[in-house]
C-alpha cells in the first residue's frame, strides 16, 4: 500500500498480481476508490493514507479524500490465500461508491458472464479474454436479464469478488482505458474478497466455495444426447399450428436426432393469457402429433402479464403482481419487448399458486410435457413482496418455480451468487446471424462456465434477433461448435427458413441438412463422455467446458485463444468459426491424436493451416489419460469418413 497515493498492491512471491488504478499514474489516471457523497452531485476521490494500525487481525486504514469533510475507512482481513477488503464513506455515506483496478497488472481478465459492450453485447460481442474488449453495465445485479456473477478472475491468478446483492456499474476498460471500475449504488460499504492463488482454477475454486456448486443437473441424460428443437428463429411470432406441424415433419423426416419440438413467442391470445390464439385452431392435434412422431412438446411462457390480458386484470384484482416502488398502491408498471406488463408477484403465496395452475392446466388439458421460462423475476422499479426480501430472493423463487417443471433442455436464466447450486442449464441470451454472434455465443459460454454454471447451452444454433438467416456455412459450423458444448439447442431447420426481413424463402441444399446431421450425431456419440462430465460437475462444479489454461496454466498462448476449448479434460475442440476452410490449431502440452487422420501430434506448439473444410470439425483427443480410448471410440467416424473423402 503507497501512503502518498492510496494504491493497493497485492503479491504473490514478490510478483504483482492484483493493483489498484493510480489518479497520478498515466496509465490508470483513476484513483483506487472514489465516491459520491449523499446529497452531493459530484465525486469526491480518496487521496493518501492518514493512519494505518494493526490490531492483530485486521488492518484498518483511513484514507484522506479530494473533499476534507470526507475520509474512507478501509479494513483489510487477511486469510489462506486471499483477503476481505471494506471501503466505507466516513462522514454523511455515500450514493455511489467505487473501487478501481489497473487491468495491465493483473494480465487477461476473465468472468463477468454474459457482457453488455458498446459493441452491441452481449447479442453479438463477447470479449474473451475481457481486455480484449470494453464492458460497460450500469444495471449489473440481480434483477438484470443477463446472466452475471459478481466474480473476475485473472490470468495471473488474482480474482475478485464483489459481496453485494444491490446494482452495480461495471466498467472495463470503456470508462477509462485498462481499468476495472465496480460501484456499488446503495450507500452500503464495497465488500470485496481478493483471492491469491497458484492458477485460475484454484481462483474458482475459492469463489465456488462461496457460490456453491450444483447438487444435481436439471437436465434429465437424454436431453444431453441429441438437440431441442424450438419455433422461434424459424418464424418468430409469425408461428402457426400448420407452419409448426409442418416444420416438424420436415425435420422428422431428416431424421436428425431430437428430443422435443418447443412452440416459441407467438401462441398466447394475449400476453400474459395462458389461451391460444386463433393461428392455433386446434392446440391438442398439434401436441398429440408432435408426440406420434416420437418427441416431447414444448411451450414458451413468461411471468409478464399485458396490461391488455385478462390475466392481467385478474392479478391486479387479487393483488398478485409486483408492486411500484414508488406508489405500492399500484402495481408496477415495467416495459418488455412485447409491450406494457405487470409481473407476477412470486414471493406471494397465492400469487404463485394461481400461477402454477396455469402451467399445469395446459400440462393436463393438451399434454405440454415442458416449458421455455423467458421472463424477468423482478425489475427494479418494483417493490418486493415484504421489506425483508430482495432482488437475489426473487431469483430464488424464480428457480423454485422452474425447478417444478421440464426446461427441455433449453434451462432457464438464473444467476447471481448461490444460484450455481440449483444446478439448472443456463441457456445464452439471443444471439443474431453472423460470424460474430457464432464466436460471441462460444466466448459467452466459456465465460458463463468459469463463473459457476457448467451445464450450458449456446443460444439457438443459427441465431435470430430478427436478422436475415445464417447462411449455410454460419447454420453448420454453428452446428458443429455446438456439438462440442454440453447440450444442443436448434431452429433453423437446415432444409429451409422463411428470412422474415423480406418475407422471402430460403432453401439450403442436401449438403446442409447432412452436415447438421452429422453435427448433431457426433455431439450423440459423444454423450457418454459428456454424461461423464455432468456426474463430475454435480457436486464439484467442475466446467464441463472450458479454457485451455484451465489444465495448462503454465503456457501463456491459452491465456488469448478464443476459438479452442475443453470439453471434460480430454477433448480439445477447434472449430471453424469464420469462413474459413483451414485454422491454426494450438496444441498444449502431451500428445494428441487426430480423429481424422489416426496420427499423434505431440503438443506445446501450433499446427499451422489445419485443413478444415466444411465437412471437417477440428478437434483432438489426448493421449495416456483414461478416458483416450472411450474418445477414440466415439469418434471413430470421423476417420472413415476422411478415408471416403
Amino acid at each position: 500500500m503507497d501512503r502518498a497515493t492510496l494504491r493497493l498492491t497485492t503479491k504473490r512471491l514478490g510478483k504483482v498480481v492484483l493493483q489498484s488504478a493510480d489518479a497520478a499514474s498515466a496509465a490508470t489516471a483513476a484513483p483506487s476508490f472514489d465516491f459520491r457523497p449523499t446529497g452531493s452531485s459530484g465525486w469526491v476521490s480518496a487521496t493518501s493514507v492518514r493512519s494505518a494500525s494493526w490490531d492483530g487481525r485486521a488492518l484498518s486504514v483511513v484514507a484522506n479524500t479530494s473533499n476534507p469533510v470526507y475520509s474512507l475507512l478501509l479494513t483489510l482481513t487477511p486469510a489462506q490465500d486471499r483477503y476481505a477488503l471494506t471501503a466505507a464513506v466516513q462522514g454523511t455515506g455515500a450514493t455511489q461508491l467505487a473501487a478501481h483496478y489497473d487491468m495491465n497488472a493483473s494480465g487477461h481478465w476473465y468472468g463477468h458472464g454474459e457482457a453488455s459492450t458498446p459493441n452491441n453485447g452481449p447479442y453479438t460481442d463477447q470479449p474473451w479474454p475481457l481486455d480484449s474488449g470494453t464492458v460497460l453495465d450500469e444495471a449489473f445485479g440481480p434483477a438484470a436479464y443477463e446472466m452475471t456473477e459478481p466474480f473476475w478472475f485473472t490470468s495471473k491468478a488474482s480474482g475478485l469478488f464483489i459481496d453485494t446483492t444491490s446494482t452495480m456499474t461495471v466498467s472495463l476498460g470503456e470508462a477509462k482505458d485498462n481499468v476495472a471500475g465496480f460501484a456499488v449504488t446503495d450507500g452500503q460499504p464495497l465488500r470485496q474478497t481478493v483471492f491469491v492463488e497458484e492458477t485460475p482454477k484454484q481462483v474458482y475454486a475459492d469463489y465456488q466455495e462461496i457460490a456453491g456448486t450444483p447438487q444435481k443437473s436439471d437436465a434429465p441424460d437424454y436431453q444431453y444426447q441429441s438437440t431441442v428443437w424450438n419455433s422461434w428463429a424459424q418464424f418468430y411470432t409469425n408461428v402457426t399450428q400448420a407452419g409448426f406441424l409442418d416444420w416438424a415433419r420436415q425435420l422428422h423426416a431428416t431424421g436428425i436426432p431430437a428430443h422435443t419440438f418447443s412452440l416459441d413467442d407467438g401462441w398466447m391470445s394475449k400476453y400474459g393469457d395462458f389461451t391460444f390464439n386463433a393461428k392455433f385452431p386446434d392446440p391438442k392435434a398439434m401436441v398429440d402429433e408432435v408426440h406420434a412422431m416420437g418427441y416431447n412438446f414444448g411451450l414458451w411462457v413468461t411471468l409478464w402479464l399485458n396490461n391488455d390480458s385478462q390475466n392481467y386484470q385478474v392479478a391486479r384484482a387479487n393483488g398478485w403482481l409486483l408492486k411500484s416502488a414508488s406508489d405500492p398502491s399500484q402495481p408496477c408498471a415495467v416495459r418488455w419487448w412485447n409491450g406494457n406488463a405487470g409481473i407476477v408477484d412470486l414471493a406471494n403465496p397465492a400469487a404463485r399458486a394461481w400461477y402454477e395452475s396455469q402451467l399445469d392446466g395446459l400440462m393436463s388439458s393438451l399434454g405440454v410435457n415442458g416449458f421455455k421460462f423467458d421472463t424477468r423475476f423482478f425489475d427494479l422499479g418494483c417493490a418486493p413482496y415484504t421489506s425483508d426480501l430482495g432482488m437475489e430472493d426473487y431469483q430464488a423463487l424464480g428457480a423454485e418455480l422452474a425447478d417444478k417443471y421440464d426446461l427441455q433442455g433449453m434451462g432457464i436464466r438464473v444467476h447471481w451468487t448461490g444460484n450455481q447450486s440449483r444446478g439448472f442449464v443456463t441457456r445464452e441470451i439471443d444471439k443474431g446471424t453472423g460470424w460474430d454472434s457464432l464466436q460471441a455465443g462460444m466466448h459467452q459460454l466459456l465465460a458463463l462456465s468459469t463463473v459457476g454454471h457448467p451445464f450450458v447451452t449456446s443460444d439457438m444454433i443459427g441465431g435470430s434477433l430478427g436478422q436475415a438467416p445464417p447462411t449455410k456455412q454460419v447454420l453448420v459450423r454453428w452446428a458443429q461448435a455446438a456439438a462440442l458444448t454440453p447440450l444442443m439447442y436448434s431452429s433453423t431447420a437446415p432444409t429451409g427458413v422463411t428470412d422474415w426481413t423480406t418475407g422471402r424463402q430460403v432453401a439450403y441444399d442436401a449438403e446442409t441438412v447432412q452436415l447438421y446431421k452429422a453435427a448433431v450425431e457426433r455431439h450423440g456419440d459423444l454423450s457418454d463422455y459428456i454424461l461423464a462430465q455432468v456426474r463430475r460437475a454435480v457436486g464439484t462444479g467442475e466446467p464441463i467446458m472450458k479454457p485451455l489454461f484451465w489444465e495448462f496454466p503454465e503456457e501463456q498462448a491459452t491465456y488469448t485463444l478464443d476459438d479452442q476449448w475443453l470439453l471434460g479434460d480430454s477433448l480439445l475442440a477447434a472449430p471453424v468459426l469464420e469462413q474459413a476452410t483451414s485454422r491454426d490449431v494450438y496444441l498444449p502440452e502431451g500428445r494428441w491424436y487426430d480423429p481424422y487422420t489416426g496420427q499423434t501430434l505431440r503438443g506445446e506448439r501450433w499446427v499451422r493451416d489445419y485443413p478444415a473444410p466444411l465437412s471437417v470439425t477440428p478437434m483432438f483427443v489426448r493421449e495416456r489419460v483414461a478416458e483416450t480410448q472411450q474418445l477414440k471410440d466415439a469418434l471413430s467416424g470421423l476417420r472413415q469418413g476422411a478415408e471416403r473423402r
